[in-house]
């Protein structure tokens, strides 16, 4: 044995030139990647130093430890002084580094001299080229086989018809996707004259193909987005592969991009989120560089895109808060970290991930207003003021003062309230007379008189007029069948607290339970009650309190059964809330021959008023989306059937001679990531236990890596589907499609980490296990194209397809 040797450094000889690095034997280090890493982070040999700094250390940061979605500080990259006055002479620390998960860092190859150098430096990009052309071939085969409207095409086609003629029209969904389907109609030459009535025949100047092509389009962009995503969550090359034939072979995916409907956008926008968000992760090394900026930016727009395509959107938005809250939380534990990058770091994520999506989504509902400026079917769930802006409407007529003998028709203010209205149908209990509802709709059924009360002198249209004032007892009589607005003592059909309001009587018969007194909340144009002189139509907020029983005419969110043809019940609120919306009304039109038309000048609806109003009516009727317990709804499934593919859905009708859909997801794909999700918790509790019993299963890089990879894929899988256990609206397994993307991430990650990225097994076993899980992602794919590419024929005559009896994709 060698006795220990000693090196002394007397520094350079007078007159001898500086030693370079050229000077000395350059050793190349073993090709593996973690040898070679960890020599990167060792500290250089003293023979390097020169004497200015022999006593100065140089450390190169490298990766952490912190087990979080970042770890370590900001500085990686660089290279940091160890001046604490230690030994300088000790064994080099563990360096830590900024991003110790997500891809590795390779610097930028030269610019390439040649072709064959270009190619070669870009052959990376190959592999998702050929899955985007099969993308684009499984997207599009086939895509016009069924000329008929298939199932949501009914509802979203019509966005298009809408947006080509510029008529308003309401909806529980943001714009965003509504636009993209009218510009698809208008790119493919779409007249905007269809109905996209539920199974009927496309006519021959509706192009339906191209239109289905368009929102494929954004199916196909999914599949190089996945491969992507993986390689920037730092997957190997075997797990892109994976994620990419997972998204290519889906067919729940698959079938849900080939229709003229909102899924295929909704998709597009999740996975650009998660691909944005794992690019500004790879770039934490750098902070505020132009790249970080960048990607930063990117993530917010696409927010904004998801959110307005559908509100589902915010569950990924919950997912990069999660991260964000997580990253400045780190920053915040950076002691080296100056408060004024902390403040650039807050000040950056409010910016990029709270205003511009906000701002994002703002401008869809803006241009949204712009383009439908006509009056169309549903605007009465606008404003009454939003409405008179509306080409084609009457409110420019409407004279500007309330006055008896006028016919009016009474908008409820509160959130998504419609028309006070009624019709003959009476109530099937109670008091059994004709009903009141607050209706949607225009129609003549929601037109009423204002009249005196009847112990004063008989009303004639030839008296002079006499306008209608905050404190006047007046009847409201219904100008169809000449009922009048009437409440009793007999509890409410839904709302058993409030009393009954009915329509009683008729022009000659009535009595006191008739009167109402008008109650002034304020005006939008004059000001406070004080200010209102007289009722003005559109402006003045009004409330309705019964004169004898001190009730206030109320319209909130209970919506009447069947026999009440699911509108809103419309009761006498017997509590005297001045703040309560539902209590509001206003005059929407108005109608008297003997009144000048007002300025049209004097009806505009601030911008901001409308946005929120709009925000407001889809808010409530989503939550009115409740499952009917008068019917069986064959297409609804609860979010316990959706992991396991427990039901399907039938997307069109299933006879013998039509192209059959059905909306169910590649079997092994799915069961495969709720397996997954499942052995993730598994493997985690081992690793801690071990961790804590001190065995070591892989460096604190892996470990990193292992972490931030599976918090991305379960929070975002969690986040997705956990909300629909507190929804009361009904569900259906589309609403499952994007929580699926994160399942699949999980899948191979756990696949990536057992068996492509583990040193235990040899490379061709690793081939043969790529080849196995490729082999039955595609084989399953084959097996069940039909449910996307259309089943024809009698169904019963395509065996085996009912993996699980729960389907219902034969006929019994």
């Amino acid at each position: 044995m060698r006795p220990p040797q000693v090196e002394l450094d007397f520094g350079t000889p007078p007159g001898t030139p500086p030693r370079t690095s050229s000077d000395f034997e350059e050793v190349p280090y073993p090709a593996d990647h973690h040898w070679a890493t960890a020599q990167q982070q060792e500290s250089l040999p003293l023979h390097y130093m020169s004497e200015d700094t022999a006593t100065r250390r140089r450390v190169a940061r490298g990766p952490g430890s912190s087990g979080g979605f970042l770890s370590g500080d900001e500085h990686e990259g660089e290279m940091q002084y160890d001046d604490e006055g230690k030994d300088v002479y000790s064994k080099s620390r563990p360096a830590k580094g900024r991003v110790s998960s997500g891809r590795i860092r390779r610097p930028p190859p030269p610019p390439p001299t040649s072709i064959s150098e270009f190619i070669s430096q870009n052959l990376e990009h190959l592999p998702p080229a050929i899955y985007t052309l099969l993308s684009c071939w499984t997207r599009f085969h086939k895509i016009g086989h069924s000329g008929v409207v298939v199932w949501d095409e009914a509802h979203f086609g019509k966005f298009g018809s809408h947006y080509l003629k510029r008529e308003f029209y309401f909806d529980v969904h943001p714009p965003l996707g509504k636009m993209l389907v009218g510009l698809a109609g208008l790119l493919a030459g779409y007249d905007g004259s269809f109905e996209f009535k539920s199974g009927a025949e496309y006519s021959d100047n509706v192009p339906y193909v191209a239109m289905r092509v368009m929102m494929a389009t954004f199916g196909v962009a999914m599949v190089p987005l996945g491969w992507y995503t993986a390689v920037e969550l730092g997957l190997s090359s075997w797990a892109c592969h994976l994620v990419a034939l997972m998204v290519l072979c889906d067919v729940a995916w698959l079938c849900i991009s080939r229709f003229i409907l909102l899924d295929s956008m909704l998709l597009f926008f999740t996975f650009t989120t998660v691909f944005f968000l794992t690019k500004f992760h790879n770039q934490q090394y750098q902070s505020f560089s132009f790249d970080w900026w960048l990607w930063l930016a990117m993530t917010g727009i696409s927010i904004g895109c998801v959110t307005s395509v559908k509100w589902i959107g915010l569950f990924i938005t919950a997912v990069v808060g999660l991260y964000t809250i997580e990253d400045l939380w780190d920053k915040f534990g950076d002691l080296k970290m100056s408060y004024r990058d902390q403040i650039r770091h807050w000040a950056a994520r409010v910016l990029c991930l709270i205003v511009l999506p906000i701002l994002v989504y703002m401008m869809s509902f803006k241009i949204h207003f712009l383009i439908l400026n006509h009056s169309g079917p549903g605007d009465a769930q606008m404003s009454s003021l939003f409405q008179a802006h509306l080409v084609g409407n009457d409110f420019s007529r409407n004279p500007l003062e309330v006055a008896y003998g006028s016919k009016i028709t009474l908008k409820n203010m509160g959130w998504g309230g419609g028309l006070l209205h009624s019709h003959v149908q009476t109530y099937p209990a109670g008091s059994t007379q004709q009903q009141v509802t607050c209706y949607h709709y225009k129609d003549d059924n929601n037109d009423w008189v204002v009249l005196p009360r009847w112990d004063e002198s008989e009303y004639n249209p030839n008296d002079p007029l006499h306008f209608l004032q905050d404190g006047d007892v007046i009847r409201l009589q219904h100008a169809a069948t000449t009922r009048n607005l009437h409440s009793h003592n007999v509890p409410a059909p839904v709302t058993k607290l409030n009393n009954e309001v009915s329509c009683y009587g008729n022009a000659t018969i009535g009595d006191y339970h008739d009167y109402w007194k008008v109650e002034v909340v304020d005006d939008i144009k004059q000001g406070s009650k004080d200010k209102v002189d007289r009722i003005h139509s559109l402006t003045t907020r009004l409330r309705f309190r019964h004169d004898t029983l001190g009730c206030y005419l109320r319209a909130a969110n209970s919506v009447l059964p069947q026999w009440g043809y699911k509108q809103i019940e419309v009761s006498c609120d017997k509590e005297n809330n001045p703040n309560d919306p539902h209590t509001y009304w206003n005059v929407e039109s108005h109608w008297n021959d003997r009144l000048p038309p007002a300025d049209t000048k004097f009806f505009k609806s601030p911008f901001l008023r409308d946005f929120w109003h709009l925000n407001v009516a889809m808010m409530t009727s989503n939550n009115a989306l409740i499952p009917d317990p008068d019917k069986d709804d064959i297409l609804a499934s609860n979010p316990t059937d959706w992991p396991w593919m427990h039901l399907g859905l039938r997307m069109c009708g299933w006879g013998d001679h039509q192209p059959k859909y059905y909306l169910l997801g590649t079997p092994i794909i799915w069961w495969g990531g709720s397996a997954s999700l499942v052995v993730s918790f598994i493997v985690l509790g081992v690793y801690l236990f071990r961790h804590q019993r001190k065995y070591i299963d892989m460096d604190s890089r892996e470990w990193d890596h292992f972490l931030y990879v599976g918090k991305i894929a379960f929070y975002g899988w969690f986040l997705h589907y956990a909300p629909f256990f507190i929804m009361g609206r009904v569900t259906y397994v589309h609403h499952y499609l994007p929580t699926l993307y994160f399942s699949v991430l999980m899948f191979s990650h756990l696949l990536d980490h057992f068996i492509f990225s583990s040193r235990r097994w040899k490379e061709k076993t690793k081939k043969i296990s790529f080849g196995v899980c490729a082999f039955l992602i595609v084989a399953n794919f084959w097996w069940f194209r039909g449910l996307a590419w259309g089943i024809d024929g009698p169904i019963n005559e395509h065996w085996g397809l009912l993996w699980r009896k729960s389907w219902n994709i034969y006929n019994a």
